[in-house]
Parts: structure tokens; sequence; C-alpha cells
């Protein structure tokens, strides 16, 4: 008997000890967006963003451990898909979030929520996904990307431009951009300008605005595009000459290139630096000091992210392996966003206002955004009603 309870004993320490060790192994999130090339700056920024939430918690999310596994897109959906294949049948991840462009999204958002991954994106928000193509797996943390384009329509529309030229790249984010631009705009836009996604040098394009003399222009260019733009545009001397409108062209991300050349240039979007509400403060204020720059909308809607990701770990304890109560406690959204209230429409994309900022000083002297409008408030996408879910 004696040697019996012995090994009972034994047995059951070891089991105790196995249960501890599983209930601490972390959990594997698998990190996608772009962070080489002229791009790489956005996915940069969405991945300190989202680290810093990590880092701050002691390498926890909802209490649990994590395990952030960085992989780097390279803006091509054929690397992409293979980070996802990797990172799902190697690594077995639960949760894949970031995402920069929305041509990578298209290409990895369905093998990854067909396997029953979850999907957190803190960028790209295409049509399709928000619509029919919508899945319970994914939940997109920034926007739709036709919203930030709405809102500088309705901007346009207030302010009585008659006639506007609309450009952008010519892929799924560009013509989103573009169509949501016209949802919102009442005037005619008298050219629509697609220029391929790597295009560096708008010269061509921008003789074209000139002949053409509009009342404003409206431009989508994330990135190292924005920069070259934006510096194109003032160098032709039509800032100042033409309103210059955009979404994702100057920011965060590109403000510390573009500087003074981009003072004026308006920007419509979800959030800014200037935001006067507690988590924003927080948040710009840990960014600044650990990273010494202005974080942009990317460092903002990653970090929301992590803070969704750490609200919902939490409510199940750590077991994402109950995904009906994962998905539950993804839709409470229980965290305070950096940019005040924030809910998920029935598609799993945010009701939020929508902004309208001008590129100017702050009152350190530094070339930022300054919230000037809010032409849009609790504003849903154009596709939830095309969700069935």
């Amino acid at each position: 008997m004696t040697g019996s309870k012995t090994r009972l004993l034994a047995a059951l320490a070891l089991c105790g000890a196995a249960t501890f060790a599983q209930a601490q192994a972390p959990i594997k999130i698998g990190f996608i967006a772009e962070l080489s090339g002229p791009q790489g700056a956005l996915g940069q920024d969405q991945y300190d963003a989202f680290m810093m939430v990590v880092e701050r918690n002691g390498g926890k999310l909802g209490g649990v451990p994590v395990q952030v596994l960085r992989e780097d897109s390279q803006l091509k959906p054929d690397v992409a898909t293979q980070i996802v294949q990797k990172l799902i049948e190697k690594e077995n991840v639960p949760i894949i979030t970031g995402v920069t462009f929305s041509n990578i999204m298209m290409a990895v958002q369905k093998p990854i929520t067909e396997k029953g991954v979850f999907l957190i994106g803190s960028n790209a928000g295409p049509a399709p996904i928000a619509g029919a193509q919508c899945s319970p797996y994914q939940f997109i943390v920034s926007w739709q990307n036709d919203n930030q384009a709405e809102v500088v329509g309705k901007y346009a529309t207030d302010k009585g431009y008659k006639k506007v030229i609309a450009m952008a790249p010519n892929y799924q984010a560009g013509k989103d951009f573009v169509a949501g631009f016209k949802r919102m705009y009442k005037g005619e836009v008298i050219d629509e300008i697609y220029t391929p996604l790597n295009q560096p040098d708008f010269s061509a394009e921008l003789a074209q605005v000139a002949a053409k003399n509009p009342d404003a222009v409206y431009v989508f260019y994330p990135g190292g595009l924005g920069v070259n733009f934006v510096r194109q545009y003032q160098q032709a001397g039509l800032l100042g000459k033409i309103p210059l409108l955009s979404s994702s062209t100057t920011d965060g991300s590109t403000l510390p290139a573009q500087k003074e050349t981009a003072l004026g240039v308006i920007s419509g979007t979800f959030w800014g630096p200037d935001f006067n509400n507690a988590a924003n403060k927080q948040f710009v204020d840990e960014f600044e000091k650990k990273y010494n720059r202005i974080p942009s909308q990317y460092a903002a809607q990653s970090y929301d992210a992590a803070l969704l990701l750490d609200s919902a770990i939490a409510k199940v304890k750590g077991n994402v392996a109950d995904k009906k109560a994962f998905g539950a406690a993804l839709m409470a959204a229980d965290f305070k966003s950096v940019r005040g209230d924030f809910k998920f429409n029935n598609n799993h994309f945010p009701i939020q206002d929508q902004h309208i900022f001008e590129v100017a000083k702050d009152a350190k002297g530094r070339v930022s955004l300054k919230t000037i409008a809010t032409p849009l408030k609790n504003h849903g996408d154009a596709y939830a009603a095309q969700c069935k879910m």
C-alpha cells in the first residue's frame, strides 16, 4: 500500500506540474506587416506599438505570456500566404495580427479565417471582407478603407468645392478610397488618376492636374508614396494654390520626412495625436518616450489591437482554444481605446467618429496633425449589410 500511495502521489505531482507548465505556455501570436522597403515605416509603427503593450505587461496579454512571431510580408501576396501557412501549420498560432496593405489582406484573410485562426487586423480594411467575405474569425481594429475617404468627401462638400481630381495607386485600397470619397462628395470628380503601386515620380500626373485646375485634389498615397507625392506637389507650385485633401498620405509615418512641405495639407482619419482623453495621452507620451517620435495612426491602431487582445484573453483566462467564448470576448471590445468610444459593427469593423486634420506645428514646434472638424460621427461602413453573420 505504501508503494502504491507513493506512486500515486508521484503521478499526481507530475500531472500537476504538467498542468502548471501547460498553463504557463505562451500563446503564440503571428504578426505580419510590411517591415522593409519604402513602406516599412508603416509596419514598424504597427509592430512597435503592439510590442509596447506586451512589454509594459511583462511579456503578457490578458495576464498570460505571449510569444509574438514577427514576419515581413514584403508587400508580396505570395510571400504573405507562405508566411501564413508556416504560422498556422508549423507554429500552430491561434491568432494573427497586423497586415498593412489591402492586397496582402485580400491574399491572407481567407487562408487564416477558414482555418479557424483569429485575424486581428490593425490596418488594411478592404471592402470585400467588410461585406460578403466577412468572417466570424476576423476583427478589424482600424477602419474600413472607404471610411477615411468618405470623411474627406463630406469635408470637400462642406467646403463647397465643385470640381475635384482624385488620385491613388492602382490596387484594391486605392479603388476603395476613391469610391469612398465619391460616395460622400456632392460635386464633380472630373478625373480619376490611378498610378502603379510603386511609382515614385508623379510629374506627368501633376502636369495634368495643373492643366485642369480643379478646386481641390484628393489623394491616397500611403508610406513612401506619400512622402514623394507631397514633396512633388509642393515643388510643382500646387500646394497653396490647389487645396490638397488626403487620406493616409500625411500622418505620423510620413510627416517626419515631409516636414514643412506638408503644412496646410488636409487629412481625414479616425484618430489624431492631439486627442484629449486619458488613454490617448498615456499612449502618445509613452510612445514618444520609448521611440523618440510622434506616433502615427498605424501605431494607434496596433496599440488598440494589443489592448483588444489583452481584454479578450483576460476574459477567457487565456483559453483562446474556446473559440466561441474568445470571439464573444473580442466582439465585446472591453478596452479603453485611444480614439475614445469603440465598438464593432455586425461585420467586425468599427463604428467610430471620422475627423479632419490639418498639417500644422504643435506646441513643441513639430510638424504634426491638428484636429479641425468631425464631419462624420458614429460612422459605420457601406458594406456591413452585405455581411451575413
